[in-house]
């Protein structure tokens, strides 16, 4: 059983803002230390960075109206507390306090995945998958539904029939399609909004590849502070992080798919 969104529903929209923030703050400075939450519904996304870098409020009016169009920004800059900034000097220390668990994916949400990935390509709007089983459930706006069900007979399509989707429907927020993002990885935290010192950021990351890597669940915890985590250096797990990120072309392409991506869908 597995649910997936792609990159125009509203939450996701939220990633990609955040996302977006902080890779400017990495063409600013080289190791920023920055945190965003986007809220964004009926015309207006509301930001809040805590960060090392200042972000001028015209540079976040331009990524919002880019992934969003027509939406106002409210942004609110602050800056890092000064314990947590000093965790980060003269060594790679874990920024977060957390657990991990990275998870093989399965054929089902590979599938999904897929699936999600190829009707974007032709409905580039707000959609959200389910397939359990047998049970496909795709709700696609601004898809007619009878065009959908051509090209996906047998599966459940728009339960409650045409509809638009979008910001002007239905609210995002940073992090809240985990599941989407992650399959049956868990964490405590956040993969989004967040620069790489962040375990929330790489440890899952890392986490997950090695899960691929073995074919095996992986499981750590860490605290603020840490040098290691599961006995692996963390400066070693944030350089892992580092080029994952790198090879999908930065923290906003990483936040339009999550952990769990088709990999030609780009």
């Amino acid at each position: 059983m597995f649910e997936k969104v792609n990159p125009a529903h509203p939450d996701k929209i939220a990633d990609r803002i955040a996302g977006a923030i902080v890779d400017l703050a990495y063409s600013k400075t080289e190791n920023p230390r920055i945190a965003v939450e986007v809220l964004i519904g009926h015309g207006v996304a509301h930001i809040i960075a805590e960060t090392s870098v200042h972000i001028q409020p015209e540079e976040v009016d331009a990524i919002v109206r880019r992934i969003a169009g027509d939406v106002t920004a409210v942004y609110t800059e602050s800056s890092q507390d000064g314990r947590l900034a000093e965790n980060q000097s003269g060594a790679i220390r874990c920024g977060d306090n957390g657990i991990f668990r990275g998870v093989p994916v399965t054929e089902e949400q590979n599938a999904l995945a897929e699936l999600a990935a190829l009707l974007y390509m032709f409905y580039p709007s707000d959609g959200k998958y389910i397939l359990d089983g047998h049970r496909l459930v795709i709700c696609q706006s601004n898809a007619g539904t009878e065009e959908l069900a051509d090209l996906c007979p047998g599966a459940e399509i728009n339960p409650l029939g045409d509809w638009t989707g979008g910001t002007d429907v239905d609210t995002g927020a940073t992090n809240r399609k985990l599941g989407s993002d992650m399959g049956d990885s868990l964490t405590g935290g956040g993969l989004h909004g967040k620069d790489l010192s962040k375990a929330d950021v790489s440890a899952n990351i890392y986490a997950f590849l090695k899960a691929q890597e073995t074919g095996k669940p992986v499981e750590f915890s860490c605290a603020i502070g840490d040098e290691a985590v599961g006995g692996v250096p963390y400066e070693e797990i944030v350089e892992t992080a580092r080029k994952y990120i790198a090879d999908l072309g930065g923290f906003e392409k990483f936040a339009e798919w999550g952990l769990i991506r088709f990999e030609n869908n780009d």
